[in-house]
């Protein structure tokens, strides 16, 4: 009888997750009194509260031969804020069943919690998520601990052929940008504590922030929230960008290594955040190589010849120019044969784009596994923190399966003729013959 009023529940809230999926998401949005963006969508399907507050503060904003201070910073944030240590923090945590997470990436570095909203779970779970934001304690033990870490890490990635593509892709990609810039363990080494107190005083202020509440509050209750978490950090002022990276010349880079599986990376910088080609750019990839076992990549380069096991296609559009990608793993034998079967590929559909059938296929797709995306507090949570970091229309959400429907074959042909330039193509490989 349990179990079946347990399976019943679940129906339950997932038709109720569902539906609130398919009306849209309602983004209430503010700045607080000390400066702070704030973004609220208020959900009463589960008694839980999603908090992520977002900086720019991402490995973009790296000093000179310092890159990994972004990272580093958020990694010791949490570990030890004001009167508690990192186990107090975590005994605290486990106490109230609040999960702290977050994390860096190139363009920005966050700081999350989920908890239940009750008021003897939710005022404890805020008041940690403050203090870790507001009163880290950067111990000198534990930044020692977290730097030789972070070291030893990164001289692991550096015998694995997957993760020697990847940062040699990134460094082609973004020559004389920030996004280009690498890690190291000499890079990494260099940071000290005092490097880490000026990273966080000068990019975790008030107006570098865009706090974001997803659940069980209502209006007031995140307004009190939103000013609680912001009050006492630095006014500052947002973080800006660095010049936009210059489109780089085609190249090829080959790299050495023993694998007997060869790491293939083929791109380019291609599109930024809001940028009105993406719509036509999603569209068309999900047809060129997005689209798993149906995309023209994975039958042509998988099925038809054997080259690869998995071979993908995507658009990461960043705060400036991110990547177009395509990415492979094949023997190191038939590295060359996959490489220009991917290349042959990607040419032939800028000139030509999908066909009517294809098209239609992606937008069925797109638009019908849209709702997936806004099924569970996190996942609106995600999709808001995107829409807040970068300023795009509060709508969005409630357009996005309009605009896919009103991509043609033509705005496909168009967009990827701008975006993806065969001539310009970045290419690494690593443990080819």
């Amino acid at each position: 009888m349990k179990n079946a009023m347990k399976k019943l529940l679940t129906v339950i809230f997932a038709l109720l997750l569902a539906q609130s999926a398919l009306a849209g998401v309602k983004i209430e949005h503010w700045v607080s009194p000390s400066g702070a963006k704030v973004y609220f969508v208020e959900s009463r399907v589960l008694p839980m509260l999603d908090v992520q507050v977002d900086f720019a503060a991402g490995s973009m904003f790296d000093p000179a031969g310092k890159s990994g201070l972004a990272a580093l910073t958020r990694a010791t944030l949490d570990l030890g804020a004001g009167e508690r240590d990192e186990t107090a923090i975590a005994e605290q945590l486990a106490d109230i069943g609040a999960n702290l997470g977050g994390g860096a990436d190139t363009d920005r570095s966050s700081v999350s919690i989920r908890t239940l909203s009750a008021r003897d779970k939710l005022d404890p779970a805020i008041a940690t998520l403050r203090s870790v934001m507001q009163q880290p304690r950067f111990d000198a033990a534990i930044f020692a601990r977290e730097q030789g870490r972070t070291i030893a890490g990164i001289k692991e990635a550096l015998t694995q052929p997957g993760s020697i593509a990847g940062k040699a892709f990134w460094a082609a990609l973004y020559p004389n940008h920030p996004y280009g810039q690498q890690a190291t363990p000499e890079s990494v080494a260099a940071i000290t504590r005092d490097d880490l107190l000026a990273f966080h005083a000068r990019y975790y202020s008030a107006a570098n922030a865009n706090i974001t509440l997803v659940g069980n509050i209502s209006r007031s209750e995140a307004e009190k929230i939103a000013e609680t978490l912001s009050a006492k950090l630095p006014k500052g002022e947002a973080a800006t960008p660095p010049t936009v990276p210059e489109a780089p010349k085609g190249s090829t880079t080959k790299l050495p290594h023993p694998a007997s599986q060869a790491h293939v990376y083929i791109g380019l910088p291609a599109i930024e955040r809001g940028n009105p080609d993406f719509f036509p750019l999603v569209v068309g990839n999900y047809t060129l190589g997005g689209g798993g076992f149906v995309s023209r990549l994975m039958k042509e380069v998988r099925d038809k010849r054997g080259y690869a096991y998995s071979v993908y296609s995507y658009f990461a559009p960043l705060r400036q120019t991110g990547p177009f990608q395509i990415g492979l793993q094949t023997k190191r034998s038939q590295a060359g044969d996959a490489l220009k079967l991917s290349r042959d590929i990607l040419e032939t559909f800028v000139k030509e784009g999908p066909s009517e059938e294809e098209l239609a296929a992606a937008k069925a797709n797109l638009t019908g596994s849209f709702p997936l995306r806004l099924d569970s507090n996190k996942k609106i949570l995600d999709n808001v923190t995107m829409i807040a970091f970068y300023d795009m229309p509060l709508d969005y959400l409630d357009h996005y399966q309009e605009k896919i429907q009103a991509v043609t074959v033509d705005a496909v042909k168009q967009a990827f003729s701008r975006r993806v330039r065969p001539a310009d193509l970045i290419t690494v490989t690593v443990a080819a013959d």
